[in-house]
């Protein structure tokens, strides 16, 4: 068994060939990638597939969007430890001016202290600027 049928079985995926391929292509992106962007590299694959398969494997927590404001939501494969709860989130950068959206998953969001009362269910951390190519 394959590193990328590993990473299905662990989550709980049942492992199939379009799986397989999108899985692969997902990880060949060096930053958060839109659904448009997989349709594109994956011309050949349909369309509802991939999109039942990406939000399969975010709902099996292989992958986690990003809310950058752009529009578009954008995914990233998730490390083999996540588990997308609040200690493991982290920030993102949305580029102003290609429009790229990279995991900075070094910077952890912050801790905040919430008043009484409530309840934090989802955070998007998202700081806007030039990438290292465009500035």
């Amino acid at each position: 068994m394959d590193e990328y049928e590993k990473r299905l079985e662990y989550r709980g995926i049942r492992v199939t060939a379009v799986r397989l391929l999108i899985l692969k292509e997902m990880l060949t992106f060096s930053r958060a990638f839109s659904l448009a962007d997989i349709e594109e590299r994956l011309d050949t694959v349909d369309k509802s597939t991939i999109f039942r398969t990406i939000s399969l494997f975010h709902e099996k927590l292989l992958i986690h969007s990003i809310d950058d404001g752009s529009g578009s939501m954008k995914y990233s494969v998730c490390s083999e430890d996540c588990m997308c709860a609040l200690n493991d989130l982290h920030v993102h950068f949305f580029c102003t001016k290609c429009k790229r959206t990279y995991c900075l998953e070094s910077i952890h969001i912050p801790k905040v202290q919430l008043p009484p009362g409530f309840l934090l269910e989802n955070v998007n951390f998202v700081l806007k600027g030039l990438c290292g190519d465009c500035s």
